[in-house]
């Protein structure tokens, strides 16, 4: 008999409009590990980008969402987290970071230098998607000195329902290897808590550009 496919990670809940279909994406956690449901009051994700958010996860893996919101547009967020070749300007345990191939585009890989104080030296991650139109990015880990095996990641940015709707709703999910030490929720809550911080941290950066922009523009009209 052959062997059972990967599992989705991802169970889309379509809401059927007066002419799309869109998908809500949110994080809970079920018996099963690899369901991420959606949740229509958090954030609505057209179809055209919620399958970015679907990852084949194997039975030795798991995969989880971190949702983060900011006042921030998504031109100033989207500023920030293109920027495959400086992602320590949010990721606050990042040391350094070099390009060791290509230039910028899809495929290309870099090589990243942690703080020291993390179970971890260093990373080398290779893009996958740089979708400026639709604001969605993506990296995988293929190499390093860490305990994050076949890592894969996926951002993307969504316009925020609340206040004024000027805002940015931030969502990466991930899919990556558990250790064999460690048990599913272990690792889920050790790579939920690096990715909420780093995400805090992307809208703060994002909130910083907005608040310049705005003094900028004041200075500017005096």
């Amino acid at each position: 008999m052959p062997p059972n496919p990967p599992k989705s990670s991802l169970l889309l809940h379509r809401i059927n409009h007066t002419t799309t279909t869109t998908t809500t994406v949110t994080n809970h956690h079920a018996e099963n590990n690899s369901i991420l449901f959606v949740n229509p009051v958090v954030t609505t994700i057209p179809n055209t980008i919620a399958h970015y958010h679907t990852h084949p996860v194997s039975s030795n893996q798991l995969c989880s969402v971190v949702i983060q919101e900011t006042t921030a547009s998504i031109s100033a967020v989207w500023s920030v987290v293109r920027r495959f070749d400086k992602p320590q300007a949010y990721k606050n345990f990042i040391k350094s970071c070099s390009l060791i191939g290509g230039d910028g585009d899809v495929g290309t890989v870099r090589e990243v230098n942690l703080i020291s104080g993390l179970p971890a030296a260093r990373s080398t991650e290779r893009l996958e998607i740089l979708d400026e139109e639709r604001h969605v990015i993506s990296f995988s880990v293929v190499g390093g000195d860490h305990r994050l095996a076949n890592y894969c990641s996926v951002t993307t940015l969504h316009p925020s329902t609340a206040g004024d709707g000027s805002g940015t709703v931030i969502v990466e999910s991930y899919v990556v290897d558990i250790p064999p030490e460690n048990t599913k929720e272990d690792t889920r809550v050790f790579v939920d808590t690096i990715v909420r911080c780093n995400l805090q941290s992307l809208a703060q950066n994002a909130e910083n550009i907005k608040q310049q922009k705005n003094n900028d523009h004041h200075k500017g009209c005096s």
